[in-house]
């Protein structure tokens, strides 16, 4: 074989007559070009072989395949050229259609692991399918900005249902084997060492005529009379736009499932391919695509995971500090098998944290995603204490304390008298300097930030933050601990506020300051929410609460004051009880069930911080487009995290591009600030902000980093040698 080839299929013909060609392209068997190229020789052979009768197609090592190779579209969409087998319906329609649904001869998968994508549409070409229970069926490919390319949005609503073939690909849900046998999707399900034996009997059995030969792509028996099929597409239509209104290609995926059903499968085969061909090229597909290579790239981290370390066993983890962020992450970390032991100060705060974590954990049993027996043993994993003796054999600490220097430079300090010398000490802390929290402790190699973001249990990021002392081997089981617990890792430098939050603080403050020039602060909200933002920044304030906000406000005004914008907005609310929405009263009014509507008392507050800014309303702002409003608030983020890349805090562009997706709530569809920032261009960036620093002052100053970019027409997320080599 070329070593140059990415994956293969292997094909051996049994003594039965059975043609058994395996996938092989580790570790999830995925269809690259080779793959593809490989499986079409490999069928037209077996068809012309007198001494087969039938075929079975699997997937080696426990996987049937895993999809189409992601990292082959880099190449079709940078424009190089693609070979026949890369042309648009080759795949599609000429071997999967013409040569091996329409041949002579019978075809079986016999499906284990994953038989996602692309997996899964080879699958459904051929002429029957025998799973496992726990085989993973789906065609997830609007995750990526695409529908499925290879015949799935015409076999699978003829195997399952429009309803259901719906549900799975606008949501890219997939199912499991039983559930597959149950909608059709496979014809048998048994364990994984009778699978092929299996596959190959019932191969043998179609083309002896004792089992029905089945054309997925001209059954008719599963799709819905064509007047209720409209109406199930009209409503899909309906639904995918109230739920993701800036997204194009949900609707394409209806309009060709559509096209088959209205003007038969072969036109739906056609249309798939031209509209996968415009998808692949369009601006979410390359942004999801971002995306997806970015977050597997964030483990990799030069000068730490090349050393050749291997991580250290974590078998217990303490953590200090039960409220919303200490329980949150004891429960990711019970969830996925580690112990814990969660100290407070008092029996009643230790109480409310256990209670807190039971909480978390009761939530997943009601939504039917945890057993009660699971929910058992799981709870067992945590024990409450109020004093250090149990930390003698801990292997990481987690502090999660109130955003105190004071406390934590005690606790730290507190630490190393009882923990093991091995143990890593780490902060949650989001916004305080670790050489500040630090700087009374002796073993500061050991020291090392694990920033969850809140609920922990629930999303995604884990920030990783390392000062200039902490120990590679420290990262490395840190990242060990983040990958057992299900989370995205992103090292960072040490600075105020990390590399989120500190990307991040320009993006209320921006909004502050404009509402003090004239702009109304529901308009910001809505502008930012229709942009894809889960919420605007106002909001946003009142969910964290104005204590928070205002105690994390404090310390970029301490340490970047040069670019600070001080709005005395919250402080005349908080004078009159107005808090966020814990209290009922923020920037929106809230009710009993905490829904959020606008307060015409708003008025008030706002006037009083005008005055006490001294700035006067700008009616250039009464004018501003949605897109105007979105650019003013987020140009000043893109200049911020221009500077933490600049300042090494930040590796490389696609973890901020992460970073803001996971931990901020950036939409995805638009691969990440960076990625955003770079499709619009750092000469207009550039431009709109150095115009805007003219006019509202240094906060909007572009800073050296972006200034130079712009100059030389060098893109923002060019790594920094990159850069210097073009300059």
């Amino acid at each position: 074989m070329d070593s140059r080839k990415k994956g293969r299929t292997e094909m051996e013909v049994g003594a039965d007559g059975v043609a058994l060609i395996t996938l092989i392209n580790p570790p999830v068997n995925s269809l690259s070009p080779d793959v593809l190229s490989s499986l079409a020789e490999n069928c037209e052979q077996a068809l012309r072989r007198d001494d087969v009768k039938a075929i079975v197609i699997t997937g080696s090592k426990g996987k049937f395949s895993g999809g189409f190779d992601i990292t082959a579209f880099g190449g079709i969409q940078g424009g190089k050229g693609t070979s026949e087998q890369e042309k648009p319906g080759h795949v599609s329609i000429k071997v999967l259609t013409d040569i091996f649904e329409a041949a002579r001869k019978p075809s079986v998968a016999a499906i284990d692991g994953l038989a996602l994508g692309g997996g899964l549409e080879v699958a459904m070409a051929c002429h029957a399918r025998i799973s496992t229970s726990t085989a993973q069926l789906g065609l997830p490919e609007l995750q990526l900005g695409l529908i499925p390319g290879f015949g799935g949005t015409q076999r699978l609503p003829r195997l399952v249902g429009l309803t259901k073939a719906l549900e799975m690909m606008l949501m890219s849900k997939p199912i499991k084997g039983e559930e597959a046998q149950a909608l059709g999707l496979v014809d048998a399900i048994v364990p994984s060492n009778e699978l092929v034996t299996a596959a190959r009997h019932w191969a043998l059995d179609i083309a002896e005529c004792k089992k029905p030969w089945i054309i997925s792509l001209y059954r008719n028996d599963k799709l819905e009379p064509l007047g209720e099929a409209r109406e199930i597409l009209k409503f899909a239509r309906a639904q995918a736009r109230k739920q993701a209104p800036n997204l194009h290609h949900p609707l394409v995926c209806i309009d060709v499932i559509e096209e088959g059903i209205i003007s038969g499968p072969r036109a739906g085969l056609w249309k798939e391919v031209e509209c996968f061909q415009q998808l692949l090229f369009s601006d979410t597909c390359k942004a999801l695509i971002n995306i997806f290579f970015a977050q597997r790239a964030t483990s990799k981290i030069p000068g730490i995971t090349d050393l050749g370390l291997v991580p250290r066993r974590i078998s217990k983890v303490a953590i200090l500090g039960g409220g919303l962020m200490g329980s949150g992450i004891a429960t990711a970390l019970i969830m996925s098998n580690i112990p814990v032991i969660l100290k407070e100060v008092n029996e009643k705060f230790l109480e409310a944290g256990i209670g807190r974590v039971k909480a978390n954990l009761q939530s997943r049993v009601k939504k039917g995603k945890m057993t009660q027996k699971k929910f058992e043993r799981t709870i067992s994993l945590l024990k409450g204490v109020l004093d250090y003796e149990s930390f003698k054999d801990v292997d990481m600490v987690i502090e999660a304390v109130i955003e105190n220097v004071q406390l934590k430079q005690q606790i730290f300090v507190e630490l190393e008298k009882y923990c093991p010398p091995h143990c890593v000490l780490a902060s949650n802390t989001s916004t305080i300097d670790l050489n500040v929290i630090g700087e009374r402790a002796r073993s500061q190699d050991r020291i090392v930030g694990a920033h969850f973001f809140s609920p922990a249990h629930v999303m995604p990021l884990l920030e990783i933050v390392r000062t200039q002392r902490t120990s590679p081997q420290v990262i490395v089981d840190l990242l060990d601990v983040g990958k057992k617990i299900r989370k995205t890792p992103i090292v960072v430098g040490n600075c105020t506020g990390f590399a989120v939050n500190r990307m991040f603080f320009p993006y209320s403050q921006s909004a502050f300051l404009f509402v003090d020039h004239g702009l109304d602060v529901y308009q910001i909200d809505r502008a930012v929410t229709k942009f894809g933002m889960p919420m605007g920044p106002f909001r946003m304030v009142d969910l964290v609460g104005f204590g928070v906000a205002l105690a994390t406000g404090k310390q970029f005004v301490e340490n970047f004051s040069d670019r600070c914008y001080r709005s005395a907005l919250m402080l005349f609310m908080i004078e009159d009880k107005r808090a966020g929405e814990a209290t009922g009263k923020g920037f929106y009014l809230y009710d009993n069930k905490r829904k959020a509507s606008p307060d015409p008392e708003l008025k008030k507050y706002i006037e009083s911080s005008r005055s006490f800014a001294g700035v006067s309303v700008d009616p250039k702002l009464m004018k501003l487009s949605d897109k105007d409003i979105v650019e003013m608030v987020f140009f000043p983020v893109v200049n911020e995290a221009c500077r933490v890349l600049a300042e090494g805090i930040a590796v490389k562009a696609t973890d901020l591009d992460i970073a803001s997706v996971m931990g901020f709530g950036f939409p995805p569809y638009r691969g990440g600030v960076m990625f955003w920032a770079d499709s619009l261009g750092s000469k207009y960036i550039y431009s709109r902000l150095n115009s805007w620093a003219k006019t509202y002052g240094d906060f909007f100053k572009p800073c050296a980093y972006l200034a130079e970019r712009a100059a030389k027409g060098i893109s923002l997320s060019a790594p920094v040698e990159q850069a210097k080599s073009r300059l």
